[in-house]
């Protein structure tokens, strides 16, 4: 039998264009050991992570005039040489040269016919530091299939293999590939009817309560009264260029806020995920005073939260382990404790439906390992199904584990998300919280966003400013 693309994900690779790549990607920074650590040894490594997971070792075979979704095949001229690349800045390396470097890499599409992931070893970082920069397509990392090839680097112990690490099946012919499709089309003629459309049938799935009682997605729009977000400086017509900064914080940081800030019954209310909302909110406060921009006592923007869904069933990596929250973030509100805590009460809001129906739901903190690179696709994934017209972009905000990790002898000493872009959505945030800090990976339309790196400086200055704020009412 055929391994056939769902109707969400077939939607993902038609959807892409040009100039909005549908790849998620992570940027890892590590510290060699005294012995030094070369690419040859990272394509080792590399291949032995992937060796039980065959979907590495898959490419798309499209269905002759698409009567039928793609399929998955083994790629019989498979080169790990292609996909695990060498790569240099100039020495010594600063974090300006890495971040123009990723901007580049992640503008590129990825190769339709081989396996749809790529990884590069960066030398010539400062202190003799190199870094691991990866992408994947939305299409290929589904968290059952396939997860981020960073977490099969740094937890290859937390993901079960498939057990398949033979030589590569032969590829169906065209024919074997229009005979299953019309024979999928008569045993279930439903399908001929749902097409690329079934898209939206996977959609809302990725927002329905995994049980099946009730439609989850139809209760989130109802949690925003199915508005469309707000006027947003971030919107624009999204070119093919990109830019990328990478922002570090103490996590300490955001802990000595929600103390300070949160008093008496409230305490519980306020988490470090607010904390970091509200520091994004002062951010972009700042960012569109320094343009000049208007800001009034009701100006929001919407952004577009994914949590995890917790029913204690099994394997949270799904798409149905995923919904989304839809927060308004107050920019117009002048006060730092009070934009916190209307931050918070909107999270809570939001969480608290969800639970009513029979779910919980939390930060994506409950799950163990080093799961960050896999959730950041699952929370694009969600993105990039739900129409844009409700939100004005993303941040997905992953909390990982708080010791050190190693690969090799390698110590990761930074972790960042790269997200992709929407349609019309100039900006996208990921964070990751690891060992102590938070770091947040800002991408954006290189025409629309020329001052990213001052919305990353503001990033900075609105955690202090949130820091030194008086204490609020409790």
């Amino acid at each position: 039998m055929v391994n056939r693309l769902g109707a969400l994900d077939a939607s993902f690779l038609y959807l892409e264009e040009p100039t909005l790549p549908m790849h998620v990607g992570s940027v890892m920074v590590f510290e060699p050991p005294a012995e030094g650590f070369d690419y040859d040894s990272f394509v080792a490594v590399v291949g032995d992570r992937i060796a039980g997971h065959s979907r590495y070792r898959q490419r798309i075979r499209e269905v002759p005039g698409r009567l039928d979704n793609p399929v998955w095949v083994d790629d019989e001229h498979f080169d790990i040489g292609y996909h695990v690349r060498r790569s240099a800045i100039p020495s010594p390396g600063a974090r300006s040269d890495l971040e123009d470097y990723v901007a580049r890499i992640m503008t590129r599409p990825l190769d339709r016919y081989r396996p749809l992931w790529e990884a590069y070893f960066v030398e010539g970082l400062d202190g003799g530091r190199f870094a691991v920069v990866t992408k994947a397509h939305q299409a290929m990392v589904d968290g059952i299939s396939a997860v981020d090839l960073a977490h099969l680097l740094l937890d290859p112990d937390a993901v079960p293999v498939d057990d398949r690490e033979g030589q590569p099946g032969s590829a169906p012919s065209d024919l074997r590939l229009v005979a299953d499709a019309l024979l999928g089309s008569v045993l279930n003629p439903a399908r001929v009817v749902r097409g690329v459309g079934a898209g939206l049938r996977d959609v809302s799935r990725t927002g329905r309560v995994v049980t099946g009682t009730a439609g989850r997605l139809v209760a989130t729009l109802a949690r925003v009264g199915a508005r469309p977000a707000p006027d947003s400086p971030i919107k624009a017509t999204v070119g093919a260029a990109r830019r990328y900064v990478m922002v570090e914080t103490d996590l300490d940081d955001y802990r000595k806020v929600r103390g300070r800030l949160t008093r008496g019954r409230y305490v519980d209310d306020v988490s470090i995920n607010d904390v970091i909302l509200a520091t994004v909110a002062g951010a972009l406060r700042a960012w569109m005073q320094n343009r000049g921009l208007p800001v009034t006592a009701t100006t929001t923007l919407r952004v577009m939260v994914p949590l995890s869904i917790v029913d204690g069933s099994g394997d949270p990596l799904t798409d149905n382990a995923m919904t989304a929250c839809f927060i308004d973030l107050t920019i117009g509100e002048n006060t730092p404790s009070m934009r916190l805590h209307q931050i918070a009460f909107a999270m809570r809001q939001q969480i608290e439906s969800i639970s009513v129906e029979g779910v919980g739901a939390t930060s994506l903190a409950s799950i163990g390992g080093f799961a960050p690179p896999t959730l950041h696709t699952l929370g694009a994934r969600l993105g990039s199904a739900m129409s844009r017209r409700l939100f004005n972009f993303v941040i997905t905000n992953v909390p990982g584990p708080q010791q050190s990790l190693q690969v090799e002898g390698c110590r990761l000493i930074e972790t960042y998300p790269v997200m992709p872009l929407g349609r019309g959505q100039g900006l996208a945030i990921g964070l990751t919280s690891y060992d102590g800090k938070v770091y947040y990976g800002l991408t954006g339309d290189r025409d629309s966003m020329p001052d990213l790196d001052l919305l990353a400086r503001s990033i900075q200055d609105a955690l202090a400013e949130l820091r030194s704020a008086p204490r609020g009412r409790a």
